[in-house]
Formats: C-alpha cells, sequence, structure tokens
C-alpha cells in the first residue's frame, strides 16, 4: 500500500499544498525541481524542514504547487506545507520542527495593515497647512 500524504500551508496571499508519496527523495515544487525554483535564499528556507528531518527524505517523494503572493511569501507557504507533511508522515518529527523554529508548523498570521478613509498609506496622516 502506497501511503500519501497532503498537507497545506499559507503566507501572505501565497498557499502551497504538498503531497508526499513513498519514493526516492525527488522534490518538485509547480513541477520544477527544488534546485530550479526561485533564488537561493528561498530555496536555503524550503530546505530547512528537509535538512531537519534526516535520512526520510531519501524515502519519499515531494511535491507541492503554490500559487499566489511573491517569492518571499511562497517559500514561507513551501515550507511551512512540507514541514506539516512531514510531520504527519512521520509524528517524531514535531519535537524537532518546534525546537528549531515554531513557524514550521505555525502558520505566520500577519498581514498587510490597510489603508485608512481619507489617508493615502495606512499610517500616514493628513498634513496641514495654516499658511
Amino acid at each position: 500500500m502506497v501511503k500519501i500524504i497532503q498537507a497545506s500551508g499559507a503566507r501572505k496571499e501565497s498557499v502551497a499544498r504538498a503531497t508526499i508519496k513513498d519514493g526516492k527523495g525527488k522534490i518538485q515544487i509547480n513541477g520544477k525541481l527544488l534546485a530550479n525554483f526561485s533564488d537561493e535564499m528561498s530555496r536555503l528556507r524550503i530546505s530547512e524542514p528537509l535538512v531537519l528531518s534526516g535520512d526520510l527524505i531519501k524515502k519519499v517523494n515531494i511535491s507541492v504547487r503554490v500559487n499566489g503572493g511573491g517569492i518571499n511569501g511562497q517559500s514561507d507557504a513551501v515550507r511551512l506545507s512540507i514541514a506539516r507533511a512531514l510531520v504527519k508522515y512521520d509524528k517524531k518529527l514535531k519535537k524537532v520542527f518546534d525546537d528549531y523554529d515554531r513557524l514550521l508548523l505555525v502558520a505566520d498570521v500577519r498581514r498587510k495593515e490597510v489603508c485608512k478613509p481619507n489617508d493615502s498609506k495606512a499610517r500616514a496622516k493628513r498634513q496641514k497647512s495654516y499658511r
């Protein structure tokens, strides 16, 4: 029986859905290999849960679909979805991920502050001129 696990993660406007199957360690994001995805900083952030999980990565294939948002939001969403899926696959990883970084398993819920009425930006105030 093939074990298939799905998990999702979100950051800002980005949503990622990860699927883990038994395999040989192939990691794909939107059909591309991890080595070809985005810039180096994003790849390093995405690979954190992979490094922490150790030899387990060589036994599974991970496929991630991500859309919406920008580069950093997408990389954080992918990181979150992969970490959640790995924890579903092997419960022992929960403590390892929690000790390393809480945001590997818990979504960062911060959002952009909304613009207030009659102002140009979220925190900018109208200027007064008396002369």
